[in-house]
């Protein structure tokens, strides 16, 4: 969920700015987009200008946009427009697909054969903005090892990765969207998601989320919200503390020169 895939140097900036999202190196797409681009995930829906498809100019077209790295390892940016018509996995049964395109369910969960006989288990679900089945290899799906700075259960993760909902301690209840640009749903407006990552805690606040599926959302946060914020408060001093201590620095030797 927090995991980078891509590094933002990687980004396919000539492709970018044939589409009018960047000039040079300077992006035009908010960082929550952006975030999401570099996770692996799918941003919202974005203007595009100038496309050019199959031979056609195509002067603006409304798509979200995602990124995947090629055989060769370079990284490619895929769009992802308005179909207008949907077409499911294969593997879905009719009931399956009618049910994820009328949203009577969230996801589903299948374990699926490839051509070599291996077995790998996806979560699907439908995006009623693109007209659009998604699929996700739950392996490649993260859970926080926090949500307020309350820890998930190994049971809560396992549940997460399949797209159920994971109710925590403090009453925050989360769910894993491959759709939404956060990867995550919640019962609450803002939230604190923390992982382990190098042998130390990465915080992530979460504001503006998306509701549960046919859910009301409640605006205020869980009971140990406020605990969680000020560790993350604690854990951005500390990143930043050694650049202020060496622009102190710097102060004094330019504050030392002047005086001679």
């Amino acid at each position: 969920m927090l995991r980078q895939q891509f590094k933002r140097e990687e980004l396919p900036m000539e492709e970018l700015q044939k589409l009018g999202l960047a000039d040079w190196n300077v992006l035009h797409i908010d960082d929550d987009d952006l975030a999401a681009l570099l996770a692996g995930r799918r941003t919202d829906m974005l203007r595009l200008e100038n496309l050019e498809q199959q031979g056609l100019h195509i002067p603006a077209l409304d798509a979200k946009l995602s990124l995947r790295r090629n055989e060769d390892g370079k990284v490619e940016l895929l769009a992802h427009p308005i179909y207008k018509y949907a077409e499911g996995p294969e593997y879905l049964t009719d009931i399956e697909k009618e049910s994820l395109e009328k949203g009577e369910a969230v996801n589903v969960v299948k374990t699926i054969s490839d051509g070599e006989g291996d077995k790998r288990e996806v979560l699907v679900e439908f995006d009623n903005e693109t007209n659009e089945f998604i699929e996700v290899d739950t392996g490649k799906i993260f859970p926080p090892d926090e949500i307020n700075g309350i820890p998930l259960t190994k049971e809560q993760k396992k549940n997460y990765r399949k797209g159920k909902e994971v109710e925590t301690e403090d009453g925050t209840t989360i769910q894993y969207s491959a759709q939404d640009k956060h990867a995550i749903r919640a019962n609450r407006l803002a939230l604190i998601a923390s992982i382990l990552i190098d042998g130390g805690v990465s915080y992530v606040l979460f504001k503006g989320l998306n509701a549960l599926f046919n859910k009301k959302q409640e605006a205020a946060p869980g009971k140990n919200f406020n605990q969680a914020l000020e560790k993350l408060k604690e854990a951005e001093a500390k990143r930043v503390a050694p650049d202020i201590k060496a622009d102190k620095g710097e102060d004094e030797e330019i504050s030392e020169s002047i005086s001679r």
